[in-house]
Protein backbone atom coordinates (compact mmCIF):
# COMPACT_ATOMS: atom_id res chain seq x y z
CA UNK A 1 0.00 0.00 0.00
CA UNK A 2 1.49 3.33 -1.18
CA UNK A 3 -0.57 5.51 1.06
CA UNK A 4 -1.19 4.42 4.58
CA UNK A 5 -2.75 6.18 7.53
CA UNK A 6 -1.85 5.26 11.40
CA UNK A 7 -1.25 6.50 14.67
CA UNK A 8 1.91 6.38 16.14
CA UNK A 9 2.96 6.30 19.66
CA UNK A 10 7.19 6.80 19.85
CA UNK A 11 6.99 5.68 23.53
CA UNK A 12 5.29 2.30 22.86
CA UNK A 13 5.11 1.87 19.17
CA UNK A 14 1.79 1.70 18.28
CA UNK A 15 0.52 1.80 15.11
CA UNK A 16 -2.53 0.30 12.94
CA UNK A 17 -3.70 1.36 9.44
CA UNK A 18 -7.20 2.94 9.11
CA UNK A 19 -9.75 3.39 5.59
CA UNK A 20 -7.41 6.44 3.50
CA UNK A 21 -11.23 7.19 2.53
CA UNK A 22 -11.65 8.67 6.20
CA UNK A 23 -8.44 9.98 6.89
CA UNK A 24 -9.26 13.53 6.55
CA UNK A 25 -12.31 15.71 7.23
CA UNK A 26 -13.26 18.33 4.31
CA UNK A 27 -11.52 21.55 4.31
CA UNK A 28 -12.44 24.10 7.51
CA UNK A 29 -13.83 27.11 6.92
CA UNK A 30 -11.95 30.37 6.65
CA UNK A 31 -8.41 30.99 5.66
CA UNK A 32 -5.74 28.75 8.40
CA UNK A 33 -2.95 30.75 9.77
CA UNK A 34 0.26 29.11 8.37
CA UNK A 35 3.44 28.05 10.18
CA UNK A 36 6.66 26.88 8.07
CA UNK A 37 9.31 25.71 10.11
CA UNK A 38 12.69 24.48 9.14
CA UNK A 39 16.32 23.56 10.88
CA UNK A 40 19.60 23.97 9.17
CA UNK A 41 21.87 20.48 8.59
CA UNK A 42 19.27 18.59 10.39
CA UNK A 43 19.60 14.62 8.57
CA UNK A 44 16.91 12.37 8.31
CA UNK A 45 17.47 9.92 10.80
CA UNK A 46 17.84 12.91 13.45
CA UNK A 47 14.18 12.72 15.05
CA UNK A 48 13.19 10.29 17.74
CA UNK A 49 10.60 9.02 15.12
CA UNK A 50 12.66 8.41 12.37
CA UNK A 51 14.57 5.88 15.07
CA UNK A 52 16.96 8.28 16.66
CA UNK A 53 17.58 6.60 20.26
CA UNK A 54 21.14 9.70 21.24
CA UNK A 55 17.95 11.57 22.39
CA UNK A 56 14.30 12.14 22.14
CA UNK A 57 12.57 14.35 19.70
CA UNK A 58 9.07 14.23 22.26
CA UNK A 59 7.72 17.61 20.42
CA UNK A 60 8.50 16.77 16.74
CA UNK A 61 7.18 12.85 17.61
CA UNK A 62 4.05 14.64 19.31
CA UNK A 63 3.63 16.24 15.72
CA UNK A 64 4.31 13.48 14.07
CA UNK A 65 1.65 11.32 15.90
CA UNK A 66 -1.03 13.84 14.82
CA UNK A 67 -0.40 15.16 11.88
CA UNK A 68 0.85 14.16 7.96
CA UNK A 69 4.43 12.46 8.13
CA UNK A 70 6.21 12.15 5.27
CA UNK A 71 9.16 9.82 4.59
CA UNK A 72 9.92 10.84 1.02
CA UNK A 73 10.37 14.30 1.58
CA UNK A 74 12.96 15.89 -0.21
CA UNK A 75 14.56 19.49 -0.07
CA UNK A 76 17.59 20.87 -2.19
CA UNK A 77 21.07 19.70 -1.12
CA UNK A 78 22.55 22.51 0.78
CA UNK A 79 20.57 25.73 2.53
CA UNK A 80 20.41 28.46 0.16
CA UNK A 81 19.30 26.66 -2.80
CA UNK A 82 16.68 25.39 -0.43
CA UNK A 83 15.36 28.18 0.81
CA UNK A 84 15.42 29.55 -2.85
CA UNK A 85 13.26 26.95 -3.61
CA UNK A 86 10.65 27.55 -0.58
CA UNK A 87 10.49 31.14 -1.66
CA UNK A 88 9.67 30.74 -4.72
CA UNK A 89 8.28 27.00 -5.83
CA UNK A 90 10.81 26.87 -8.60
CA UNK A 91 14.38 25.11 -8.69
CA UNK A 92 17.08 27.04 -7.39
CA UNK A 93 19.45 27.04 -10.58
CA UNK A 94 16.50 28.68 -12.15
CA UNK A 95 16.68 31.90 -9.62
CA UNK A 96 20.51 31.87 -9.78
CA UNK A 97 21.21 30.37 -6.23
CA UNK A 98 23.56 27.91 -7.14
CA UNK A 99 25.44 26.98 -3.93
CA UNK A 100 25.16 28.77 -0.42
CA UNK A 101 25.10 32.29 0.09
CA UNK A 102 23.72 33.28 -3.44
CA UNK A 103 21.71 36.08 -3.39
CA UNK A 104 18.27 35.06 -4.80
CA UNK A 105 17.26 37.61 -7.83
CA UNK A 106 14.78 40.55 -7.36
CA UNK A 107 13.00 39.58 -10.16
CA UNK A 108 11.50 36.56 -8.47
CA UNK A 109 8.28 36.64 -6.82
CA UNK A 110 8.02 35.26 -3.55
CA UNK A 111 6.12 33.14 -1.05
CA UNK A 112 5.23 35.98 0.95
CA UNK A 113 4.64 38.39 -1.63
CA UNK A 114 1.89 36.10 -2.62
CA UNK A 115 0.74 35.33 0.80
CA UNK A 116 0.50 39.13 1.34
CA UNK A 117 -1.63 39.74 -1.91
CA UNK A 118 -4.18 36.69 -0.34
CA UNK A 119 -4.61 39.11 2.47
CA UNK A 120 -2.22 37.47 5.08
CA UNK A 121 0.26 39.47 7.66
CA UNK A 122 3.67 38.08 6.88
CA UNK A 123 6.43 37.46 9.62
CA UNK A 124 10.11 36.11 9.21
CA UNK A 125 12.26 34.58 11.72
CA UNK A 126 15.72 33.23 12.28
CA UNK A 127 17.97 32.56 9.17
CA UNK A 128 17.49 33.86 6.12
CA UNK A 129 20.75 33.13 4.04
CA UNK A 130 19.51 34.65 0.58
CA UNK A 131 20.75 37.88 0.64
CA UNK A 132 24.34 37.09 -0.69
CA UNK A 133 26.14 37.48 2.44
CA UNK A 134 28.05 34.57 3.93
CA UNK A 135 29.35 33.92 7.45
CA UNK A 136 27.86 34.07 10.75
CA UNK A 137 24.56 35.71 10.72
CA UNK A 138 24.42 39.40 10.26
CA UNK A 139 21.69 42.17 10.78
CA UNK A 140 20.27 43.18 7.60
CA UNK A 141 18.98 46.95 7.53
CA UNK A 142 16.24 47.94 5.72
CA UNK A 143 18.48 49.42 3.26
CA UNK A 144 19.36 45.84 1.91
CA UNK A 145 17.40 44.98 -1.28
CA UNK A 146 17.12 41.91 -0.77
CA UNK A 147 16.65 41.22 2.86
CA UNK A 148 13.04 39.54 4.20
CA UNK A 149 11.40 42.98 5.00
CA UNK A 150 11.88 43.68 1.08
CA UNK A 151 10.61 40.88 -0.05
CA UNK A 152 7.36 40.74 1.15
CA UNK A 153 7.31 40.26 5.22
CA UNK A 154 5.95 43.06 7.18
CA UNK A 155 7.98 42.04 10.43
CA UNK A 156 11.46 40.71 10.52
CA UNK A 157 13.18 39.08 13.57
CA UNK A 158 16.30 37.84 11.21
CA UNK A 159 19.54 37.82 10.49
CA UNK A 160 22.01 36.99 7.55
CA UNK A 161 22.63 33.61 8.36
CA UNK A 162 23.15 30.68 11.13
CA UNK A 163 23.28 31.73 14.64
CA UNK A 164 24.56 30.72 17.96
CA UNK A 165 23.60 31.76 22.00
CA UNK A 166 23.24 35.19 23.12
CA UNK A 167 23.03 36.30 19.07
CA UNK A 168 22.01 39.65 17.83
CA UNK A 169 19.24 39.89 15.19
CA UNK A 170 18.00 42.59 12.55
CA UNK A 171 14.28 43.64 14.43
CA UNK A 172 12.76 45.19 11.68
CA UNK A 173 16.44 46.21 10.27
CA UNK A 174 17.59 47.33 14.16
CA UNK A 175 19.79 45.47 16.12
CA UNK A 176 18.62 44.03 18.75
CA UNK A 177 20.68 41.46 21.33
CA UNK A 178 18.75 38.44 23.13
CA UNK A 179 20.02 36.30 25.98
CA UNK A 180 19.85 32.32 25.37
CA UNK A 181 19.42 30.11 22.99
CA UNK A 182 18.80 31.31 19.71
CA UNK A 183 16.08 29.20 18.71
CA UNK A 184 14.06 29.84 22.21
CA UNK A 185 14.58 33.88 20.73
CA UNK A 186 13.16 33.63 17.04
CA UNK A 187 10.37 31.15 18.77
CA UNK A 188 9.35 33.92 21.19
CA UNK A 189 9.20 36.60 19.17
CA UNK A 190 7.19 34.78 16.51
CA UNK A 191 4.55 33.99 18.43
CA UNK A 192 4.28 37.67 19.99
CA UNK A 193 3.71 38.38 15.69
CA UNK A 194 1.20 35.68 15.28
CA UNK A 195 -0.60 37.28 19.04
CA UNK A 196 -0.33 40.42 17.66
CA UNK A 197 -2.15 39.06 14.18
CA UNK A 198 -5.16 37.41 16.23
CA UNK A 199 -5.88 40.52 18.13
CA UNK A 200 -5.85 42.21 14.31
CA UNK A 201 -7.78 39.31 13.25
CA UNK A 202 -5.95 38.66 10.56
CA UNK A 203 -4.21 35.50 9.27
CA UNK A 204 -0.50 34.66 9.75
CA UNK A 205 1.89 33.31 7.95
CA UNK A 206 5.41 33.18 9.86
CA UNK A 207 8.47 31.31 8.85
CA UNK A 208 10.59 30.31 11.42
CA UNK A 209 13.82 28.97 10.23
CA UNK A 210 16.35 27.51 12.67
CA UNK A 211 20.36 28.21 12.67
CA UNK A 212 20.61 24.70 14.73
CA UNK A 213 21.93 22.32 14.60
CA UNK A 214 23.81 23.95 12.04
CA UNK A 215 28.19 24.19 12.98
CA UNK A 216 29.82 25.36 15.20
CA UNK A 217 27.22 24.06 17.67
CA UNK A 218 26.91 26.06 20.56
CA UNK A 219 24.28 24.78 23.20
CA UNK A 220 23.03 25.73 26.50
CA UNK A 221 24.92 24.14 28.94
CA UNK A 222 22.25 22.05 30.38
CA UNK A 223 21.17 21.04 26.71
CA UNK A 224 25.18 19.88 26.38
CA UNK A 225 24.68 17.87 29.38
CA UNK A 226 21.49 16.52 28.20
CA UNK A 227 22.96 15.47 25.14
CA UNK A 228 25.75 14.09 26.56
CA UNK A 229 28.50 15.98 25.63
CA UNK A 230 27.22 16.35 21.88
CA UNK A 231 26.85 19.83 20.72
CA UNK A 232 24.78 18.85 18.00
CA UNK A 233 22.26 16.93 19.80
CA UNK A 234 22.08 19.49 22.18
CA UNK A 235 21.07 22.40 19.96
CA UNK A 236 18.64 20.19 18.07
CA UNK A 237 17.22 19.26 21.85
CA UNK A 238 16.73 23.34 22.37
CA UNK A 239 14.77 23.53 18.67
CA UNK A 240 12.69 20.47 19.89
CA UNK A 241 11.57 21.93 23.02
CA UNK A 242 10.83 25.49 21.08
CA UNK A 243 8.72 23.57 18.90
CA UNK A 244 6.53 22.58 21.72
CA UNK A 245 6.70 26.24 22.87
CA UNK A 246 5.39 27.15 19.42
CA UNK A 247 2.78 24.70 19.58
CA UNK A 248 1.21 25.14 22.64
CA UNK A 249 1.82 28.79 22.21
CA UNK A 250 -0.83 28.30 19.60
CA UNK A 251 -3.59 26.53 21.77
CA UNK A 252 -3.19 29.30 23.82
CA UNK A 253 -3.95 31.77 21.32
CA UNK A 254 -6.84 29.59 20.37
CA UNK A 255 -6.01 28.70 16.91
CA UNK A 256 -4.03 25.60 16.92
CA UNK A 257 -7.06 24.00 15.43
CA UNK A 258 -6.63 26.01 11.83
CA UNK A 259 -3.11 26.26 11.64
CA UNK A 260 -1.16 24.50 9.09
CA UNK A 261 2.45 23.98 10.67
CA UNK A 262 5.11 22.82 9.07
CA UNK A 263 8.26 21.30 9.62
CA UNK A 264 11.31 20.06 7.96
CA UNK A 265 15.02 20.35 7.85
CA UNK A 266 16.65 22.24 4.87
CA UNK A 267 19.08 19.07 3.83
CA UNK A 268 20.80 15.72 4.85
CA UNK A 269 22.69 15.87 7.80
CA UNK A 270 26.62 16.78 7.15
CA UNK A 271 28.22 13.49 7.93
CA UNK A 272 31.72 13.98 8.62
CA UNK A 273 34.34 10.47 8.33
CA UNK A 274 36.82 12.19 10.56
CA UNK A 275 34.25 12.82 13.32
CA UNK A 276 31.48 10.27 12.71
CA UNK A 277 29.48 11.20 16.21
CA UNK A 278 29.91 15.26 15.56
CA UNK A 279 26.79 15.91 13.27
CA UNK A 280 24.16 13.76 13.43
CA UNK A 281 22.84 10.62 11.05
CA UNK A 282 21.20 10.48 8.15
CA UNK A 283 19.96 6.95 8.91
CA UNK A 284 21.25 4.57 6.10
CA UNK A 285 20.72 7.15 3.61
CA UNK A 286 23.77 7.07 1.21
CA UNK A 287 25.72 10.48 1.30
CA UNK A 288 25.77 13.32 2.73
CA UNK A 289 24.85 17.82 2.81
CA UNK A 290 25.95 18.19 -0.53
CA UNK A 291 25.39 14.93 -2.41
CA UNK A 292 22.64 14.12 -4.82
CA UNK A 293 22.25 10.99 -2.98
CA UNK A 294 19.15 10.46 -0.70
CA UNK A 295 21.47 11.57 2.55
CA UNK A 296 22.15 14.47 0.87
CA UNK A 297 18.49 15.38 0.18
CA UNK A 298 15.97 13.46 1.49
CA UNK A 299 14.85 15.16 5.45
CA UNK A 300 12.61 14.53 7.64
CA UNK A 301 8.66 16.52 7.28
CA UNK A 302 5.50 16.88 9.26
CA UNK A 303 2.45 18.95 8.68
CA UNK A 304 0.24 19.08 11.63
CA UNK A 305 -3.06 21.01 10.94
CA UNK A 306 -6.06 19.36 13.43
CA UNK A 307 -8.74 20.99 11.29
CA UNK A 308 -7.81 19.21 8.22
CA UNK A 309 -5.51 16.03 9.27
CA UNK A 310 -7.81 14.80 11.57
CA UNK A 311 -6.00 11.54 11.78
CA UNK A 312 -2.63 10.87 12.14
CA UNK A 313 -0.84 9.14 8.57
CA UNK A 314 2.42 8.65 7.03
CA UNK A 315 3.03 8.68 3.44
CA UNK A 316 5.69 7.14 0.97
CA UNK A 317 4.71 9.68 -1.60
CA UNK A 318 7.52 11.97 -3.01
CA UNK A 319 7.56 15.65 -1.84
CA UNK A 320 9.79 18.39 -1.24
CA UNK A 321 10.39 21.74 -0.58
CA UNK A 322 9.97 22.80 -4.02
CA UNK A 323 6.07 21.71 -3.26
CA UNK A 324 5.53 24.35 -0.49
CA UNK A 325 4.54 27.74 -3.14
CA UNK A 326 2.35 25.92 -5.20
CA UNK A 327 0.47 24.00 -2.26
CA UNK A 328 0.17 27.64 -0.03
CA UNK A 329 -0.81 29.38 -2.70
CA UNK A 330 -3.58 27.01 -4.54
CA UNK A 331 -4.61 26.11 -0.59
CA UNK A 332 -5.26 30.43 -0.14
CA UNK A 333 -6.80 30.50 -3.78
CA UNK A 334 -4.57 33.89 -4.38
CA UNK A 335 -4.42 35.13 -7.80
CA UNK A 336 -0.47 36.05 -7.75
CA UNK A 337 0.40 38.68 -9.96
CA UNK A 338 3.52 38.76 -12.83
CA UNK A 339 3.95 35.17 -11.55
CA UNK A 340 7.20 33.89 -13.03
CA UNK A 341 7.04 30.83 -14.49
CA UNK A 342 7.73 27.84 -14.78
CA UNK A 343 6.98 26.28 -11.03
CA UNK A 344 8.74 23.01 -10.54
CA UNK A 345 6.77 21.93 -7.52
CA UNK A 346 2.69 20.70 -7.48
CA UNK A 347 0.39 21.83 -4.92
CA UNK A 348 0.51 19.06 -2.16
CA UNK A 349 -3.59 19.51 -1.08
CA UNK A 350 -4.76 16.13 -2.36
CA UNK A 351 -1.64 14.67 -0.93
CA UNK A 352 -2.98 16.06 2.37
CA UNK A 353 -6.41 15.25 1.79
CA UNK A 354 -6.03 11.52 1.08
CA UNK A 355 -6.49 10.94 -2.34
CA UNK A 356 -3.37 11.39 -4.46
CA UNK A 357 -1.94 8.30 -4.89
CA UNK A 358 1.24 8.88 -6.81
CA UNK A 359 3.34 12.22 -7.41
CA UNK A 360 2.23 13.45 -10.91
CA UNK A 361 5.23 14.96 -11.57
CA UNK A 362 8.82 13.66 -11.33
CA UNK A 363 11.31 16.40 -8.56
CA UNK A 364 14.62 16.95 -10.30
CA UNK A 365 17.70 18.24 -8.37
CA UNK A 366 20.72 19.69 -9.87
CA UNK A 367 23.96 20.70 -8.16
CA UNK A 368 25.69 22.57 -10.17
CA UNK A 369 27.65 26.45 -9.71
CA UNK A 370 30.48 25.69 -7.70
CA UNK A 371 32.78 25.87 -10.54
CA UNK A 372 31.67 29.22 -11.69
CA UNK A 373 30.00 31.18 -8.67
CA UNK A 374 29.00 34.60 -10.52
CA UNK A 375 25.83 34.44 -12.04
CA UNK A 376 27.26 36.11 -14.82
CA UNK A 377 29.58 33.27 -15.60
CA UNK A 378 26.85 30.80 -14.75
CA UNK A 379 24.56 32.44 -17.59
CA UNK A 380 27.00 31.40 -19.96
CA UNK A 381 28.84 28.27 -19.23
CA UNK A 382 25.66 26.60 -18.02
CA UNK A 383 24.97 23.14 -19.67
CA UNK A 384 23.29 19.64 -19.14
CA UNK A 385 26.91 18.21 -18.10
CA UNK A 386 27.18 20.91 -15.46
CA UNK A 387 27.41 18.92 -11.98
CA UNK A 388 25.52 15.83 -11.33
CA UNK A 389 22.20 15.73 -11.46
CA UNK A 390 18.74 13.41 -10.56
CA UNK A 391 15.00 12.57 -11.78
CA UNK A 392 13.30 11.31 -8.61
CA UNK A 393 10.03 9.75 -9.44
CA UNK A 394 7.76 7.68 -7.66
CA UNK A 395 9.40 4.16 -7.62
CA UNK A 396 12.94 4.96 -9.66
CA UNK A 397 15.96 7.25 -9.49
CA UNK A 398 17.83 8.33 -11.88
CA UNK A 399 21.64 9.66 -10.93
CA UNK A 400 23.47 11.25 -13.74
CA UNK A 401 27.10 11.16 -11.90
CA UNK A 402 29.78 14.02 -13.22
CA UNK A 403 31.63 12.92 -16.10
CA UNK A 404 28.11 11.87 -17.21
CA UNK A 405 27.60 7.92 -15.82
CA UNK A 406 24.34 7.45 -15.16
CA UNK A 407 22.71 5.22 -12.34
CA UNK A 408 19.05 4.10 -11.58
CA UNK A 409 18.02 2.99 -8.37
CA UNK A 410 14.58 1.82 -7.04
CA UNK A 411 14.26 3.80 -3.82
CA UNK A 412 10.64 1.25 -2.98
CA UNK A 413 13.45 -1.13 -2.31
CA UNK A 414 16.57 0.07 -1.80
CA UNK A 415 16.40 3.20 -0.18
CA UNK A 416 19.92 3.12 0.50
CA UNK A 417 20.88 3.02 -3.03
CA UNK A 418 23.06 0.09 -3.04
CA UNK A 419 21.81 -1.98 -6.72
CA UNK A 420 22.47 0.23 -9.66
CA UNK A 421 20.08 -0.85 -11.99
CA UNK A 422 20.89 1.13 -14.93
CA UNK A 423 21.94 -2.18 -16.82
CA UNK A 424 19.26 -4.44 -16.25
CA UNK A 425 16.78 -1.99 -16.99
CA UNK A 426 18.05 0.33 -20.34
CA UNK A 427 14.48 1.47 -21.21
CA UNK A 428 14.02 3.29 -18.17
CA UNK A 429 17.11 4.59 -17.71
CA UNK A 430 16.26 5.86 -21.95
CA UNK A 431 13.29 7.32 -20.91
CA UNK A 432 14.42 9.19 -17.68
CA UNK A 433 17.17 10.89 -19.05
CA UNK A 434 15.38 12.04 -21.43
CA UNK A 435 13.25 14.09 -19.08
CA UNK A 436 15.75 14.87 -17.31
CA UNK A 437 17.50 16.58 -19.96
CA UNK A 438 14.37 18.12 -21.23
CA UNK A 439 13.83 20.11 -17.53
CA UNK A 440 17.41 20.79 -17.42
CA UNK A 441 17.42 22.57 -20.54
CA UNK A 442 14.26 24.51 -19.11
CA UNK A 443 16.43 25.27 -16.33
CA UNK A 444 18.86 26.86 -18.07
CA UNK A 445 16.53 28.92 -20.19
CA UNK A 446 15.51 30.38 -16.57
CA UNK A 447 19.02 30.73 -15.52
CA UNK A 448 20.10 33.19 -18.22
CA UNK A 449 16.84 35.73 -17.49
CA UNK A 450 14.73 34.38 -20.25
CA UNK A 451 11.87 33.99 -17.63
CA UNK A 452 11.68 37.70 -16.83
CA UNK A 453 9.40 40.00 -18.59
CA UNK A 454 12.35 42.38 -19.69
CA UNK A 455 14.34 38.90 -19.84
Amino acid sequence: MTLRAYVRNPLFLLAWLIPTTTWLAAAPAGKPNIILCMTDDQGWGDVSYNGLTRIQTPNLDAMAAAGLRFNRFYAQQSCSPTRASVMTGRHQNRCGVFWPGMPLRKQEVTLAQAMKAGGYATGHFGKWHLNGVGGPGKVMSDSDPLSPRNLGFDESFSVSNYFELDWTFGHNGVPEQVSGDGSEAIVAQALKFIGQTVANKKPCFAVVWFGSPHAPHQPLPADLAAAGGSGYYGEILAMDRSMGTLRSGLRKLGIADNTLLMFNSDNGGWLDPEKPDANGTNAGLRGRKGDMWEGGIRVPCVIEWPARIKQAAVTDIPAGVIDIYPTLVDLIQVKVANQIKPLDGISLLPLIDGVMKQRPKPLGFWQTGAGFPLVEKADKKMSIDSGPSAWNDNQYKLLKRVGGKFELYDLTTDRAETTDLAATHPEIVTRMKAELEDWQRSVIHSCRGLDYPEQ
